[in-house]
């Protein structure tokens, strides 16, 4: 047993969490912590946790071999509008909030590793939803996906990095019953 230490960028919000911050985290197991620093629905903890997990449990780390990334910890940070905004600000150096932000770590802890952390933002997440005519429920999912795609190596800089990552993000969320978040409408 170790202690958990999924950590996100800033505490400032409602900590919830499948495992409880400061309980004991089995060796070989996900820890998946949520915060929620938004006002407005947004998916349950259990729905996170479950999409986050489904990347862990099948889909290999970039640049370590076929088998998937495998037991670690991360966090999900759900925020408005204005903390998304200053973020993408101080890290992308972009103006204006975006749907979702990833930090990276890949620091080795017992029995894993530290992904990192997955920030997004409600409110742009309901906008661009209404504006595809998606359920918020499935564009939430899409980019928990994404954002931990991101977690452990993926990029869409290139043609051939989109269609590789865009794949992955297909076959996660078939598993679920989610259409194709790139599928033509």
């Amino acid at each position: 047993m170790r202690p958990s230490r999924a950590n996100c960028l800033s505490k400032t919000g409602t900590v919830v969490s499948a495992d409880a911050a400061d309980v004991p985290v089995e060796d070989d197991q996900e820890l998946i912590e949520v915060q929620i620093a938004a006002a407005g629905p947004v998916p349950a903890v259990a729905d996170l946790t479950a999409w986050a997990a489904a990347v862990l449990e099948s889909v290999p780390a970039r640049g370590r071999g076929p088998a998937p990334a495998g037991p670690g910890e991360l966090c999900i940070r759900l925020v408005e509008a204005a903390e998304s905004a200053l973020l993408n600000a101080q890290y992308r150096h972009r103006d204006g909030p975006t749907n979702v932000l990833s930090f990276p770590a890949g620091v080795a802890v017992p029995g894993g590793r530290f992904w990192g952390d997955v920030v997004i933002c409600v409110p742009r997440v309901h906008q661009e939803a209404a504006a595809q005519g998606k359920a918020a429920a499935d564009h939430f999912a899409h980019l928990v996906v994404h954002g931990v795609l991101h977690l452990l190596g993926y990029d869409h800089e290139s043609a051939a990095e989109a269609d590789a990552m865009e794949s992955l993000e297909r076959g996660v969320l078939d598993r679920f019953g989610i259409a194709d978040p790139y599928g033509e409408e």
